[in-house]
């Protein structure tokens, strides 16, 4: 079942599409499956650290790229997940995408390397064993293809602040975990 959710583009005009961003994997404001949460602090094998499949649809139709950034809300707004140089003919993302700098898919992606509770490529899911937190994954439709100033070495906040700079408009989602 994909469900949309509220979003926002300062770049469209009358009669054009909303900007959305949904899941099959959970409803907006419901709960993330654990198989998307973190594998480093529990013991349930249903934990696997997959990230959930994506859709957006609706971007401004100057688009040249996208990037998703994905953060902790009740966590000081950490950030869990940076995909970005997401070709603008690609409007998903699968579950479980690589953990690496270079994903198979999206074919010319790149992911910023997570410094936290693991330290991987790519997404790192929910990690809040005590207590019931809130994640935005936040779709960007970005005026460039390629934030070519961004690098294997780029830490989350510096990438989401490229990013940010590049926006022309963006979709929001969250969950909770």
């Amino acid at each position: 079942m994909m469900c949309a959710l509220l979003a926002m583009s300062p770049a469209l005009t009358p009669g054009s599409a909303v900007f959305t961003l949904t899941s099959s994997a959970f409803s907006p404001g419901g709960v993330i499956p654990k198989v998307h949460e973190c594998t480093s602090g529990g013991s349930d094998p249903r934990q696997r650290n997959e990230s959930p499949p994506l859709s957006w649809a609706g971007g401004p139709a100057t688009t040249q790229s996208y990037a998703l950034v994905m953060r902790d809300l009740d966590n000081r707004n950490l950030i869990h997940w940076v995909i970005y140089d997401i070709p603008v003919s690609v409007t998903a993302l699968p579950q479980n995408v690589d953990h690496v700098y270079r994903p198979s898919v999206p074919s010319g992606s790149r992911q910023v390397y997570y410094r936290g509770s693991a330290s991987l490529f790519g997404y790192q899911g929910p990690c809040s064993p005590r207590t019931v937190n809130t994640y935005e994954f936040v779709v960007y439709a970005l005026n460039r293809a390629s934030l070519a100033e961004l690098t294997s070495s780029s830490s989350t906040t510096t990438a989401a602040r490229v990013i940010t700079s590049a926006s022309l408009g963006s979709a929001r989602l969250s969950g909770e975990s």
